[in-house]
């Protein structure tokens, strides 16, 4: 009887720790691939890069360039003129209205000392009168303009030279005109002059620098979102050109540039910018209609952490029986994804699950198709917990085992539509353009992380207004 009363305790302690404890699940965890580098396809996007520059801008680097003494001759003895040329006022540089969309015109007000030397040498005496004139003129110069190696670069010739007044000298008491013998001594200069604008015109005008500062900060990642901490990533692989245009007062050059576009989604990505790997290459035209494509790539990390936040205060099972997941870690093997389900309640330990990853157009979500325990779990649940291997209760875990990208589609969407509205990344350089809707285009596996590719119609341009 005393026997029988401890046995009866015996059972009725172990049925009350058994109630009040716990099961622990001990389940085989499947192991992730090896790791490897992020490497996935990737679409090229085109941007266009308008470059617009100010005849003033040119004007004002020439002048800076070109000052002072641009022309010595101090030789008298081949020729009997000694001739030095000074920039007398600022360069004006304007449209050539004979050639409005192609050349430019160039005047440039100048002084000049010359030195004029008549006589003669006879049985080795030198008989010479040596005059010195002061004089005030303009030469009017045409340029036609073209691109070459990032520099915009002139074929300027001489078309006039027009005096302020007309060199004369006394010769036996009377004022006589020298023009005509000043005049042959500016075939002498000219085509220095031609050759000083020229090169100061293409040592001012070297795109490269500019172009490159705004790529590199186009370039840079910009932060789309921050409560997913998404990033949008430019990298630049060629870079077009047609030639240059005249419009009006402004140089115009369109440029366009092949990229891959990326968004990644965790800590600010380091910029993929070399601008040591940047080449010019010349195009008849720069499409205006542009068709990009986004590499939209969430980390298995980024990812386990928002999944976690989706299955925060739900409950799984029945009456007494039920767990709450604490944690979600995913990753790959073999083509699918592995969910890690860390539990705690009834049964504590971890639950596998593995599917494939498909994409949902209408709700933008990433989910998980032919989602099912992993064998070894499953077997583990048969035995210790046969209520939490039901099918509606994978079912109801399945809902939470989303990843929605439609707050990053949207919120991307926002980012971009500031980012194309003038947006200014440096002075001088500004950002515009218009985005269609957004189409979901594959799925993409790494061992690292799930890429989705997306496609957006519309535009891009970056503009480089001036040259500072």
């Amino acid at each position: 009887m005393k026997f029988l009363s401890f046995s009866v305790l015996c059972i009725t302690l172990t049925l009350l720790v058994s109630c009040s404890t716990s099961k622990k699940l001990a389940t085989l965890k499947p192991e992730p691939d090896d790791a490897s580098p992020l490497i996935y396809d990737s679409n090229p996007s085109f941007i266009n890069l308008p470059i617009t520059v100010k005849l003033k801008d040119i004007e004002n680097q020439t002048n800076t360039l070109l000052n002072g003494l641009i022309f010595e001759d101090n030789n008298i003895e081949d020729d009997d003129i000694e001739i030095k040329i000074w920039k007398q006022a600022p360069i004006k540089i304007q449209n050539d209205p004979a050639n409005a969309d192609k050349k430019i015109k160039t005047i440039l007000p100048l002084k000049a000392n010359i030195k004029y030397r008549i006589g003669t040498k006879k049985l080795g005496v030198e008989l010479y009168d040596t005059r010195e004139f002061n004089l005030n003129g303009v030469i009017t110069l045409s340029s036609e303009a073209n691109l070459t190696n990032w520099k915009l670069n002139t074929k300027t010739e001489f078309k006039s030279l027009d005096w302020n007044e007309s060199p004369t000298m006394t010769v036996f008491g009377k004022n006589m005109p020298i023009t005509y013998l000043v005049n042959p001594a500016i075939s002498i200069f000219k085509s220095k002059i031609e050759q000083s604008i020229d090169s100061a015109i293409e040592e001012s005008m070297d795109f490269k620098p500019n172009v490159l500062s705004a790529l590199e900060k186009i370039c840079t990642p910009l932060k789309m979102n921050e409560t997913y901490e998404s990033w949008l990533q430019i990298v630049p692989v060629e870079v077009y050109s047609t030639n240059v245009k005249l419009k009006n007062d402004l140089f115009l050059l369109n440029m366009g540039m092949k990229c891959n576009m990326e968004t990644l989604i965790g800590k600010q990505p380091e910029s993929k910018f070399n601008s040591s790997k940047i080449v010019l290459k010349p195009i008849a035209k720069i499409p205006n209609q542009i068709a990009t494509n986004i590499a939209a790539i969430s980390s298995y990390v980024e990812a386990s952490k928002i999944m976690t936040k989706n299955f925060a205060g739900q409950e799984f099972g029945t009456r007494s029986k039920k767990v709450t997941v604490k944690n979600v870690e995913i990753w790959h093997k073999d083509g699918k994804m592995v969910i890690a389900l860390e539990v705690l309640g009834y049964v504590n330990g971890t639950i596998y699950l593995n599917g494939f990853p498909q994409y949902n157009p209408q709700t933008k979500e990433i989910y998980f198709d032919k989602l099912d325990y992993v064998l070894d779990t499953k077997s583990k649940l048969i035995r210790t917990a046969n209520w939490l291997a039901q099918s509606y209760i994978l079912k109801k875990m399945e809902e939470s085992c989303r990843y929605s990208i439609q707050p990053n589609l949207e919120e991307g969407k926002k980012s971009m539509a500031t980012y194309l509205k003038n947006y200014s990344p440096m002075p001088g350089v500004f950002i515009n353009g218009k985005m269609e809707d957004i189409q979901f285009d594959k799925i993409q596996l790494t061992n690292q992380a799930i890429i989705a590719f997306i496609k957006i119609n519309g535009t891009v341009n970056v503009s480089v207004d001036g040259l500072k």
